[in-house]
């Protein structure tokens, strides 16, 4: 029997300045953590319970569809190299060198190390397809660490690795992996949501995220409450309505207008008395290009001008276009840069006289025009001349580009993109919790993993990645579930099911009472904290709220009578319930509450 008088559970009255969002705060208070450095945590006591409740689930229903394996947290460089990724994951990798001067990496994700084991055992169409999993350490070399355990640089992770022989197999695998998703976020108690994402660093055709709604989040949800669409702002599209075009001037051609110190959307806007919509925005990047040759030595990465023209009311989505163009990173052009591709000051860049390259990320620049703009005339642009516009300038007439592509991001209340619903999206904040790709070819191929198929030709087995982060379930189960006192999880991943409150310990006959309950829920297979310390009862009943625990009975006068007092935490609520009815009302409270986690 655990009892709270023999543990270690350092709570808090107070969070820590620096701490911000309710988990953070609630995770420090509670004794869950302490912080060692920036984005580096200790987990206590009762925040390494509830960590191995939430692995447990996962490794549960993961058994169901795959095999674990556990992988080394430091890898040697050449894997990476093979894949590209060395270099290609920049600054965010750990990187170090042994005594004898080898370059190694600490693991941000292992699809490099689960390639090479397919590599080199997997000869036969008869040995797929295979599921691998790990529950394992990853590192990542975070610039901001913040917000507690949503943003750091040692984190758990279950990663796991499919290999089929065909894209219908890969289906499959990924269909699997929907749907244990879904049970282990529904287990542990979390409202959820899966949306379409971006694949990133990661590659692949098909990717969904696992969101949890919440003001903490640093990822943002368009989605449509009358049709359920839902997906990542980097990937989330919309209807626009139609837009009321102006009338030409003169003879319809590029008309040039003096507009002095007018270099804001709004100003242009105002003084052309338009909609934003008919003003062509320029945002003009710098953008990385990562070569595919580049392994010891090879050719270095290069940057390349980037022109992006949108509606004057868009904003433009910096993973829409890094995909639309197949860079690695963007940076804002400088002074210098605005002159050697435009000629122009910032304000008032445009497209019309542009020379743009036949394909992306060339010698010369890049121009990107998104879709919104196609079909549209007699708009307003920046002449790239100090003061001054151009209008009348109508896409395609006046301009050319290199390509065009969805490069914006969604705005709240524009129409669902599904033909046949027309709902409103709402955008909202949300933490990533799990996340599902269709890797396809990216790394057999690279690698050079091969398998006999039925007519006894190699073939590249097809692969998917899926990972799920441990700690960022609790925290998302935290930030879903918190007011001022403190926050409650569900049975299914609390450190203790029930707290057992002993109200006056010096009381013989309360402290034997308090003694034999707790006994009792153990055997009946509950996880008990007695609450036997020599505290006055309110210290208690704070402590209580504020740990995270769903259930708690005090112990108190009413004993002498048969009754105890049941708090339930989620609601705020409580009843007096019979000493000889508690444990089997409490269990049927445990099971409601088990069935409460769903996605919506």
């Amino acid at each position: 029997m655990h009892r709270s008088s023999k543990l270690f559970i350092p709570t808090l009255r107070e969070a820590p300045a620096d701490a911000e969002v309710a988990s953070h705060k609630f995770l420090l208070r509670a004794g869950y953590m302490r912080q060692l450095g920036a984005g580096i945590y200790n987990y206590l006591f009762l925040g390494q319970r509830s960590l191995n409740k939430i692995i447990g689930i996962v490794r549960e229903e993961m058994d169901k569809i795959g095999q674990e394996f556990l992988l080394p947290g430091i890898l040697p460089k050449e894997p990476w190299v093979e894949s590209g990724r060395w270099t290609g994951m920049g600054d965010n990798m750990f990187r170090l060198k042994d005594r004898k001067g080898a370059e190694l990496c600490l693991g941000m994700t292992h699809e490099e190390i689960m390639t090479s084991i397919a590599r080199n055992e997997l000869r036969s169409y008869k040995q797929l397809p295979q599921i691998w999993y790990q529950i394992q350490t990853k590192y990542r070399d975070e610039p901001r660490p913040k917000a507690g355990l949503l943003r750091v640089r040692q984190f758990t992770m279950k990663d796991s690795y499919s290999f089929d022989l065909d894209q219908a197999g890969l289906d499959k695998s990924f269909d699997l992996h929907d749907a244990v998703y879904r049970k282990i976020f529904t287990r542990c108690g979390l409202k959820f949501v899966a949306v379409e994402a971006d694949s990133g660093a990661m590659g692949g055709s098909q990717s969904q995220e696992f969101m949890v709604y919440t003001d903490a989040g640093e990822d943002l949800i368009a989605s449509c409450p009358v049709c359920g669409y839902a997906a990542n702002l980097e990937k989330a599209t919309s209807q626009l309505e139609p837009v009321v075009e102006m009338e030409p001037t003169g003879d319809g051609n590029p008309d040039l207008v003096l507009t002095p110190g007018m270099g804001a959307i709004a100003d242009v806007a105002k003084f052309f008395k338009i909609s934003p919509a008919s003003d062509i925005k320029c945002v003009a990047y710098m953008a990385l290009k990562r070569e595919a040759s580049r392994k010891d030595g090879g050719k270095p990465d290069t940057w390349h001008g980037v022109a992006a023209f949108l509606r004057g009311d868009h904003q433009v989505n910096e993973t829409k276009l890094l995909g639309a163009i197949g860079a690695a990173e963007l940076r804002t052009m400088q002074t210098e840069e605005l002159t050697k591709y435009f000629n122009g000051p910032a304000g008032f860049l445009g497209p019309v006289g542009l020379k743009p390259d036949d394909k992306p990320l060339g010698d010369g620049l890049t121009v990107i025009v998104d879709k919104s703009l196609e079909g549209r005339r007699n708009l307003v642009a920046g002449a790239n001349k100090l003061d001054y516009h151009l209008r009348n300038v109508t896409p395609g007439r006046d301009f050319t580009w290199t390509l065009s592509a969805d490069i914006r991001s969604v705005n709240e209340s524009e129409a669902c993109p599904v033909d046949a619903c027309r709902g409103k999206l709402v955008v909202g904040k949300a933490v990533e919790v799990g996340h599902i790709f269709k890797l396809g070819y990216k790394y057999s191929e690279s690698m050079g993993t091969r398998v006999l198929d039925p007519n006894g030709k190699e073939v590249m087995p097809i692969m998917g990645s899926y990972g799920i982060g441990i700690e960022r379930i609790l925290t998302a189960a935290i930030e879903q579930s918190n007011d001022q006192n403190g926050f409650w999880l569900p049975a299914s991943i609390a450190p203790f099911t029930v707290v057992v409150t002993v109200t006056n310990v010096s009381d013989a006959a309360l402290r034997e009472t308090g003694e034999k309950l707790a006994a009792e829920l153990e055997a009946a297979g509950l996880d008990v904290l007695l609450d036997d310390r020599d505290e006055r009862a309110g210290v208690k009943f704070k402590d209580a709220d504020l740990v995270g625990i769903p259930f708690r009975i005090n112990v108190g006068k009413k004993a002498a009578t048969g009754q105890v007092e049941l708090v339930t935490r989620a609601t705020a609520t409580s009843a007096d319930v019979a000493l000889s009815d508690i444990v089997a009302h409490l269990k049927n409270l445990v099971q409601e509450d088990d069935l409460l986690g769903s996605s919506f």
